[in-house]
């Protein structure tokens, strides 16, 4: 099993810049692939990004592409979400979640979650 903790949310202006940080602990890191998820109020959560184990794959939304960057340090057993060019309909709690199989956009392949981080951002 692994816990999974996310920080760095918080409230900014259209077009500023955001990183999100995801800890986790427990079960080696490395043996999952990692995904990050948003859920905007009253929408249902969506896939934002993955990437594998190693780091060498990656995944994207169309939506974020070009604007947000995932990455991962398997020393510190950490997951990051960089956020440029913020938009308002970023405006979201943030999810990671962590997945036996590869860096799927399906939530239903995510084993496990965190309990999300907001950001807000401002027009």
């Amino acid at each position: 099993q692994v816990q999974l903790v996310e920080s760095g949310g918080g409230l900014v202006q259209a077009g500023a810049s955001l990183r999100l940080s995801c800890a986790a602990s427990g079960r080696t890191f490395s043996v999952y692939a990692m995904g990050w998820f948003r859920q905007a109020p009253g929408k249902e959560r969506e896939f934002v990004a993955a990437i594998s184990r190693s780091g060498i794959r990656t995944n994207y939304a169309d939506s974020v592409k070009g604007r947000f960057t995932i990455s991962r340090d398997i020393a510190k057993t950490t997951m990051y979400l960089q956020m440029s060019s913020l938009k308002p309909e970023d405006t979201a709690v943030y999810y990671c979640a962590a997945a036996q199989g590869g860096p799927t956009s399906f939530s239903s392949d995510y084993n496990y979650w965190g309990q999300g981080t907001q950001v807000t951002v401002s027009s």
